[in-house]
């Protein structure tokens, strides 16, 4: 009967390790010993008997056990835990393999082009903090909402060639959890280019949103258990991920991986699309995932596996710190010129404060690598530049975007105030975080950087400037704006529809030129609609 005990209890132990704990059946990982010597030390506390002892008559007790196997099982458990994976993952015995886990790292020529020109209405000047602020101010429209439910996490992701952070509504605890057996109604869409357009989304051709498996249910409904359940306790899942598909159909994609080197090495196989109201879940590999997913690699993967690679490069005895390389201030989503997305960040030698030996793009889905080795700012350093221009306003700056402005490789950043609110608008150079741009607006911004770096002499990749147009024209009308302490002069020509802008800072002509003067300006070729000059000469000057 005792016996009979012991086995229900163990079973019944065993259960709620699975149903609880989830520990992922598979070597490598540390759920399963855990499990096993857990349900051992029960059997042991329940196996075990006390004997009484008599010692020149005191009368003491000690427990005993008949069965050893539990304690030979513990012992393997004990070295399973500790001894193998010393073996299998420590670094010193599989440099080599540590550092070759992210992969042949190609070398690119550019940064500039690998990242295609943009249009300032398509700058992401929307960043996670402020997008929280928002999607908090839209729950807080609707009272009744926002006492039920709260913001997941906000991922970016291109919806439509747009891009958007996108975040669930999850269960506010137990008890709304327990009113809406369906799932909460809804997530939230903010434009990350444009902060004025904020989206709950409840419907989707005229039927409810409903995001029933969540972080935030409960038994069945939790979304790690219902996934583990539905056959994946054999696989590594990690990174789950709310993200739509181009119809608005909201779904979890979740990364499967396995571990390459013992019990390290984490790398990506797959991913798991779990539709977030059926809760059908769709098996992918990284080749076959469907084209709207933006998010197969995590960031934390092509992190440690960048870092490794930088760190074992002279192999591991190398106290010496020659040739290291890590990365600068962690990876950030950005978009390249093919549309497709990549982890960026920098590279900077071990020890180096505020410089770059080159930067990298990840591709987010076959984590392809290419490494520019062109030196630079770190993000931190951009930052610091960023506030200093405006450091009597005391602004913060959000994490620094890079994209190509005029063909220069440029961080933009968005410069905000005590309460998150987006102030001003800034640009700094990725190879010389000297020549720096703000504004109020991204087209005041831009036309200061263009300012600066006109200045600079083009002394940064004078290879990659953007193709010079000259003209030579008469003035048809030109006035003047003082915008941040400087004086910018609009102006038209003959023959042009556009309006062409510069600073004095351009040429000391510019602020006694009038119209009918004849003159010769040069500016980028390029597609922005406003025209920011690069040089100006009044030949008129002296001949009046």
């Amino acid at each position: 009967m005792k016996k009979i005990f012991v086995l229900i209890v163990i079973l019944l132990a065993a259960f709620g390790i699975l149903y609880i704990g989830m520990p992922v059946i598979s070597y490598g990982f540390w759920g399963l010993p855990v499990g096993i010597a857990v349900l051992t030390a029960i059997w042991i506390a329940l196996n075990l008997k006390v004997v009484p002892q008599y010692n020149t008559g005191v009368q003491t007790f000690q427990l005993k056990s008949k069965d050893k196997a539990p304690v030979y099982i513990l012992i393997l458990v004990f070295i399973y835990s500790t001894v193998i994976p010393a073996i299998t993952s420590m670094p010193l015995l599989h440099t080599q393999e540590y550092r070759n886990l992210i992969g042949n790292v190609e070398v690119g020529e550019n940064l500039s082009t690998h990242m295609a020109p943009i249009s300032m209405e398509k700058v992401r000047v929307v960043d996670q903090s402020l997008a929280n602020l928002l999607g908090d101010k839209v729950l807080g429209a609707q009272p009744a909402l926002g006492s039920q439910v709260r913001l997941g996490t906000f991922n970016i992701q291109k919806v439509r060639n747009n891009l958007y952070w996108v975040a669930p509504l999850l269960h506010s605890g137990f008890f709304m959890w327990n009113q809406n057996e369906q799932g909460t109604n809804g997530y939230v869409m903010v434009n990350a280019s444009n902060e004025r357009d904020v989206k709950l989304v409840q419907e989707i051709g005229g039927k409810k949103v409903r995001i029933k498996y969540q972080p935030e249910g409960y038994f069945n409904d939790f979304l790690e258990r219902h996934v583990y359940m539905n056959g994946y306790y054999t696989v590594g899942l990690t990174d789950y991920s709310f993200e739509i598909d181009d119809d608005g159909v909201p779904y979890w994609v979740i990364t499967k991986y396995k571990k390459t080197i013992g019990f390290f090495g984490e790398d990506a196989t797959g991913i798991v699309v779990v539709n977030c109201e059926t809760g059908k879940c769709d098996e992918y590999s990284i080749g076959d995932a469907p084209a709207w997913v933006d998010r197969i690699q995590p960031d934390t993967f092509v992190e440690n596996q960048l870092n490794d690679w930088g760190n074992f490069v002279k192999g591991y005895w190398n106290f010496s710190n020659e040739s290291k390389l890590q990365i600068t201030q962690g990876a950030t989503l950005v978009y390249g010129e093919d549309n497709k997305s990549y982890w960026y960040t920098g590279l900077t030698s071990v020890g180096a404060d505020e410089a770059t030996v080159g930067f990298v793009l990840v591709d987010t889905r076959t984590k392809k690598t290419v490494w520019y080795k062109q030196s630079g700012a770190t993000e931190a350093a951009a930052e610091k530049s960023a506030r200093g221009k405006v450091q009597e306003k005391r602004f913060s700056a959000s994490h620094p975007v890079p994209y190509n402005i005029n063909n220069i490789p440029t961080y933009v950043m968005t410069l905000k105030d005590d309460g998150g609110l987006v102030k001003m608008f800034a640009m700094v150079a990725i190879e010389d975080y000297t020549i720096v741009g703000v504004g109020n607006t991204l087209t005041e911004t831009l036309m200061a950087y263009k300012n600066a770096f006109n200045m600079a002499g083009n002394k940064i990749n004078p290879k990659g400037s953007t193709k010079k147009l000259i003209l030579n024209s008469v003035v048809q009308r030109i006035n003047s704006d003082i915008k941040n302490g400087n004086s910018f002069y609009y102006f038209t020509i003959e023959g042009k529809p556009n309006i062409f802008i510069g600073s004095s800072q351009i040429s000391n002509e510019l602020p006694v030129t009038f119209a009918g003067d004849s003159i010769v300006i040069s500016f980028d070729d390029d597609t922005q609609g406003l025209i920011d000059i690069s040089s100006f000469k009044n030949r008129s000057i002296g001949k009046r």
